[in-house]
Formats: C-alpha cells, sequence, structure tokens
C-alpha cells in the first residue's frame, strides 16, 4: 500500500520551498533514512528521507516545482513488493519494449538545478538521455553525459571578438539576500564608523599557545574567538548596539547572540553562536568549525539562523582591506573585520611595522547615536589590543 511524502513542516518565517534534486527514480529501490529529495527555501535545503526501505510508487511535484508546508511530494511503498516497478521496467527493456515519452529539448524547459548544470557544462538539453519522469532530464543524466568519452567531436570554433554570456537563475536563497541587503539600505539609517587595531598581541599569544590550545580542546585557535569574546563584552557596556528596533518599540536583548556571517556557494549565510558571554573560546572555535562545514555541505538548519542580536562578518579572508558591512535586520549594528596588513605606524614617537587591520561598525542611526558607536568600536580595539584584560573581564 502507497504512503504519502510530505514535505516538511516549515517554519513560520517560510512561505515555501522548491523541489532542488531528486536522488532517487520512481521504481529505484531506497533504504531507510536515505535522502531521496532537496527542497530549497529561502534559508537552508532540507532533505526528505525514505520512512521504510522501499521504492517511489509516483513523483508527485517535479524539480522546479513550488512546494509548501506539509504538502505531498510523492507516494512511497515499503517492503518487498516495493520492487515491482523496477522489476516491471527490466522485463520491458528485455522485451524491447522502449517507453514512448515526450522530450523536452530547451534548457529553460529544465528544472532550475538541471538548467543550472546544463548552462555550467555548456551541453545542449537535446544532446542528453532524460531518465527521469517523463523523459524529464536530470543532474545525473548531465552528469552522465559529461562523463562519456568525446570521440570524434570536432571542437566548436568561436568567432573572433565574439562576445559570450550565460544566463543562470538565481537561487531561492540568492534572492532572498539580495531582498534583505536591499532592505537593509532602504528602510534603516545605515552609518559607517572605522578604526584600526593592532593584531600584534593576538597573533603573538596565538603564536605561543595554538599548539596547546589544540591538543587541550581539539578546535585550532584563530582569531574570531577573539572578536566574538570582544564584541560580547563591549555589547554588555553599550546596550542599544545590542537592540532591535519592532515598530515603534526598542527591543533590548537581556543575552548576546552573535552571528558569524560565513559564505557558501549557495549565497551568504549567518549561523548565530547562542549565549556567547557563556562560552569559552575554544566553544567558540568549534562552534564556528561546524557552522561553516555545515554551511559547506547545505546542511545548516533554520534553527541555527534564526535570532542574533549582533552579526560579525570577515572580509579579510578574500583580501579585503576596508568595506562598509550592511545591516543584518532587525540588527542595529554589524562589526566588520579586515586583511591584516603591515603598515608603518607611530609608537612612543618611533616608527614601527605592525600588523594592523580595520574595523569597521555599521549601526543604525534611528538607534545609536554616533557617540555609542564610536564607544563601542573603540572598546574592541582597546580589548583587542590588550587581550590580558578580555581575558580576566578588566
Amino acid at each position: 500500500m502507497a504512503t504519502e511524502i510530505k514535505a516538511p513542516v516549515f517554519p513560520e518565517s517560510v512561505a515555501d520551498g522548491t523541489i532542488a534534486t531528486w536522488h532517487k527514480k520512481v521504481g529505484e529501490p531506497v533504504s531507510r533514512d536515505e535522502v531521496i529529495c532537496d527542497i530549497e527555501t529561502d534559508k537552508v535545503v532540507l532533505e526528505v528521507v525514505a520512512p521504510a526501505d522501499g521504492s517511489l510508487v509516483a513523483i508527485i511535484k517535479d524539480e522546479g516545482d513550488t512546494v509548501l508546508s506539509d504538502e505531498v511530494i510523492a507516494q512511497f511503498e515499503a517492503g518487498a513488493g516495493a520492487g515491482a516497478a523496477v522489476e516491471q521496467a527490466v522485463a520491458q527493456t528485455q522485451a524491447g519494449a522502449a517507453p514512448v515519452v515526450e522530450r523536452t529539448e530547451t534548457v529553460s524547459d529544465q528544472a532550475p538545478a538541471v538548467r543550472k548544470a546544463l548552462t555550467e557544462s555548456g551541453i545542449a538539453a537535446a544532446d542528453v538521455q532524460g531518465t527521469g519522469r517523463g523523459g524529464r532530464i536530470t543532474k545525473e543524466d548531465v552528469a552522465n553525459h559529461q562523463a562519456k568519452p568525446a570521440a570524434n567531436v570536432t571542437p566548436l570554433s568561436v568567432a573572433v571578438g565574439e562576445r559570450i554570456e550565460k544566463r543562470v537563475p538565481m537561487t531561492r536563497l540568492r534572492k532572498r539576500v539580495a531582498e534583505r541587503l536591499l532592505a537593509a539600505t532602504q528602510e534603516t539609517a545605515m552609518l559607517t564608523t572605522f578604526n584600526e587595531v593592532n593584531m600584534k598581541p593576538i597573533m603573538e599569544l596565538r603564536k605561543q599557545y595554538k599548539d596547546a590550545f589544540e591538543k587541550r580542546h581539539g578546535a585550532r585557535l584563530g582569531f574570531m574567538s577573539f572578536f566574538v569574546k570582544a564584541a560580547t563584552e563591549a555589547l554588555k557596556r553599550y546596550p542599544a548596539v545590542n537592540a532591535s528596533i519592532d515598530g515603534d518599540d526598542i527591543v533590548y536583548h537581556g543575552y548576546y547572540d552573535i552571528g558569524v556571517a560565513v559564505s557558501s556557494d549557495r549565497g551568504l549565510v549567518v549561523p548565530v553562536l547562542r549565549d556567547t558571554d557563556r562560552m569559552s573560546y575554544a566553544e567558540v572555535e568549534s562552534g564556528i568549525g561546524a557552522y561553516a562545514a555545515k554551511a559547506r555541505d547545505g546542511k545548516l538548519s533554520i534553527e541555527e539562523m534564526t535570532g542574533g542580536t549582533f552579526t560579525i562578518t570577515n572580509g579579510g579572508t578574500f583580501g579585503s582591506l576596508l568595506s562598509t558591512p550592511i545591516l543584518n535586520q532587525p540588527q542595529t549594528g554589524i562589526l566588520g573585520m579586515h586583511k591584516i596588513q603591515e603598515r608603518p605606524m607611530a609608537v612612543n614617537g618611533q616608527v614601527e611595522i605592525l600588523p594592523m587591520m580595520y574595523l569597521a561598525l555599521s549601526y543604525d542611526h534611528r538607534m545609536i547615536d554616533g557617540k555609542e558607536a564610536v564607544g563601542f568600536l573603540v572598546a574592541i580595539k582597546e580589548l583587542l589590543e590588550e587581550p590580558a584584560k578580555l581575558i580576566l573581564d578588566l
């Protein structure tokens, strides 16, 4: 007896999703808890798994289709009898019977994931043998076509001076990020203040203790834990930077949940470290490392990216020397880290070459006055340049 496979129940902040990839075809055997489908929302990719050993009887929602929370997307049959569809397909093949399917011949007719694969590989849709429902092309079909040996293929010539373009549809996450960033620039009185910090004390401390730290805690000692802890202390001193605006109300948060911006193939995501005032340096480093790995694999949950009272973003990992980060609404402040650059600096009347980093604090001027913003950034600078104060809570 067939059972219904439904989309997950989405949180209130997620209206709908898109079927990104079907990993299993109708009749193909599948094991319990094996991933059969990916659903992409504007925040995360959700995995749908098989409820038992069996196979798909019917796919109701194809790749590219929009699905609502708890909507039926497929029919599933559990148990030994679920392989009947496979046996029937094999019997048809042995008897020389070939199913008649209607082929879609253009890239624009394909699901988003397939369109992207075809565009990036430069393969024409008509050249790929579709094995999906109704002869539709799947991502696996494109990959298999690429893997075939290109015997007796004459390379295409491109005219000199020809201007090549390719059109790739935005992912839901990329569109959502674009909407939020645009809204932040239009709906807030955003202003950015800058300062610079001498990274030499932290770099020396890290160099001295990084091996012992990793051996003891199983996590690498990076710079982010110092910035997270310094920001947490500064937020205690300047509560307005840890607040948010809700309509005509100001909400002061009595906790410190710091989001750390992480770049992924799908776009920018901001997982949140909860209660950073109670976290050790090792817990911060382990948490960031785990989030970065999940972001690369598309495994971050909606809960891990929900909330946050302040955000830190590090453009320095890509070589940025200076930038103006955009607010992550409804938060009223975001700290931008940048590349560490050696520069000649005046120290006690002498010129020294020091590893310097520019810091940028973007803030909502409706909520935070310039005096508070500058004081907050100066507090972070002082805590980083004298890490003993940070560690000793001075």
